[in-house]
């Protein structure tokens, strides 16, 4: 799909220059202009004079300056625009995936393709355009690759519309943006060709670093958001006023967070609360007002201080990467990258890359939890071990739990979880790819290496029926990651074992919860 850059309202695309396809070469104007650069180092005002050669000259007190196209972008009426240039690939949406982790992950992209990347600015703020010529500049143009960042509902507007090859989302598309899709003849949206997830992602709650509070429940949120809780001393920090920073409404981000924290519950803004577009931005306001609150992903905590989040139910976990990647933290994403049915070449090359574990270590450089397997050690004095200990279970369920409780001090426990629908032995969609990631985890491990797979519940049925269900999926995963895997986990030990509804890692009195629960670990033995 080409998309033709013009003017006109915001999503409409303006570019104030590209160096491989001006129309123009030389164009007079008249008028201010304001050019700016992206990290502030360029602010100048001034009429101007010309475009010329992918220069803007103005005119100012100093006299005629010329300055590249490349490094600044241009604002005011008098700013040219180009209506015809166009681009291979078109990114739209989520301004989180879109500034956060975009412009590493196209140089990642281009790195892998032994290519040279070129990054212009454009006249609008939250459009970045790319260039790729092969062979490290020397070859023939790989193609254009512009990215526009606003927020997820725009994605599924503007695949609907024909206006993007790939949308953004910081949220998975819901069932009506679906349907609408269906409808428009652009495929099934959460089939495993045109839906993909990116990364994962923490909501994480900062607060200014001189805050005294470590920790917040997400009732406290409720109390915050809504205006019922005003001073930080109410949660037993210093005698300072709340100052609450929220996000506009209709962005990934928003959303993710007022479902999660407040549901289908209605609640109006605190009076005074600040709204943030710009996640970059929220942090900046936190780190300079001492009592200011605000939620931003992972990747934007620039400095300010992340609060541990206790769920409605008392479990307590850290906005830290393993917990991402098992999604076992209480206000959890993904990060997602949408196509339509049958995508230009292009857009399929560049989602097998974003999606590969070639991608990891870029996507972490960017600040965002990548999808690569992590490990982490199974203590009896870690916070789980504790919670299994201090468990108000009859006789027999504390007998499954001194069975766990044994058993886990012998392995370390992988990132990679399995996740299933309520009462079925369906993985979810993210289910396959990560498979495919174990199995490629584990064809590094020696011959011999035991890995234990490990089922566990929500409490829907009998303690009996679901300990016997959290066994047979692990037993499927077992089945399905030897179909899957073949040769490279043919020299792997394999084992499963069920635990039932003992350990839950969210709430079983909400979907969300119960979701969390039904799952499978990935155990390692230690050497």
């Amino acid at each position: 799909m080409k998309t033709y850059l013009n003017t006109g309202r915001k999503r409409t695309l303006r570019m104030a220059a590209l160096t491989t396809s001006l129309l123009l070469s030389s164009v007079a104007f008249a008028g201010e202009v304001t050019l700016k650069s992206a990290d502030g180092t360029v602010d100048l005002k001034g009429d101007l004079v010309e475009f010329k050669d992918d220069n803007y000259v103005i005119r100012t007190a100093l006299g005629e300056l010329a300055i590249s196209s490349s490094r600044v972008r241009c604002e005011g009426a008098s700013c040219p625009t180009f209506d015809t240039a166009v681009t291979d690939v078109h990114f739209y949406g989520s301004e989180a995936v879109g500034l956060g982790v975009m412009p590493l992950l196209l140089s990642g992209y281009a790195a892998n393709m032994n290519a040279e990347i070129k990054i212009t600015e454009t006249q609008n703020e939250d459009e970045t355009l790319a260039n790729l010529v092969a062979d490290n500049g020397f070859g023939d143009e790989i193609g254009s690759f512009l990215v526009t960042s606003t927020s997820s509902g725009d994605a599924f507007d503007a695949l609907l519309n024909d206006e993007t090859g790939i949308g953004m989302s910081s949220r998975r598309i819901t069932p009506a943006e679906a349907r609408a899709l269906r409808a428009a003849g652009k495929g099934n949206m959460i089939s495993i060709d045109q839906e993909h997830i990116l990364a994962v992602d923490s909501l994480v709650i900062i607060v200014n670093p001189d805050n005294g509070v470590e920790t917040v429940s997400i009732e406290d949120l409720k109390g915050i958001y809504s205006g019922a809780i005003t001073n930080w001393s109410q949660l037993g920090g210093a005698d300072l006023p709340i100052q609450v920073v929220s996000r506009a409404e209709g962005t990934g981000t928003y959303e993710v967070f007022q479902n999660r924290v407040f549901g289908k519950d209605a609640h109006s803004a605190p009076e005074g609360a600040i709204v943030e577009n710009d996640s970059n931005k929220v942090a900046a306001f936190i780190n300079e007002n001492p009592g200011a609150i605000g939620y931003v992903g992972y990747a934007f905590q620039r400095g300010a201080k992340p609060l541990n989040l206790v769920n409605e139910c008392g479990i307590t976990s850290s906005p830290d990467p393993f917990s991402a990647k098992t999604e076992e933290y209480a206000l959890q994403r993904r990060m997602y990258l949408y196509n339509t049915e049958n995508p230009a070449p292009k857009i399929n090359d560049f989602i097998s890359y974003a999606t590969s574990d070639a991608a990891d270590g870029v996507i972490s450089k960017a600040g965002f939890i990548d999808l690569g397997i992590i490990s982490r050690e199974q203590a009896l004095d870690s916070p789980r071990a504790a919670s299994l200990l201090n468990a108000d279970v009859d006789a027999f369920e504390g007998n499954v739990i001194r069975e766990m409780l044994a058993e886990m001090t012998k392995y370390d426990r992988l990132s990679t979880t399995f996740r299933f629908n309520l009462g079925s032995s369906q993985l979810d969609e993210r289910g396959l790819m990560d498979m495919e990631r174990l199995a490629n985890y584990l064809a590094d491990q020696p011959k011999g290496t035991r890995v234990e797979m490990v089922g566990f519940t929500d409490n829907v049925g009998s303690f009996e029926a679901n300990k016997k269900l959290s066994l047979g999926r692990a037993q499927q995963v077992i089945a399905k990651l030897q179909e899957v895997g073949g040769d490279r986990v043919a020299n792997i030990e394999f084992e499963a074992s069920g635990f039932g509804e003992i350990s839950p890692t969210g709430c079983n009195n909400s979907e969300a919860g119960r979701g969390a629960n039904r799952r499978v670990e990935v155990w390692l033995a230690k050497n």
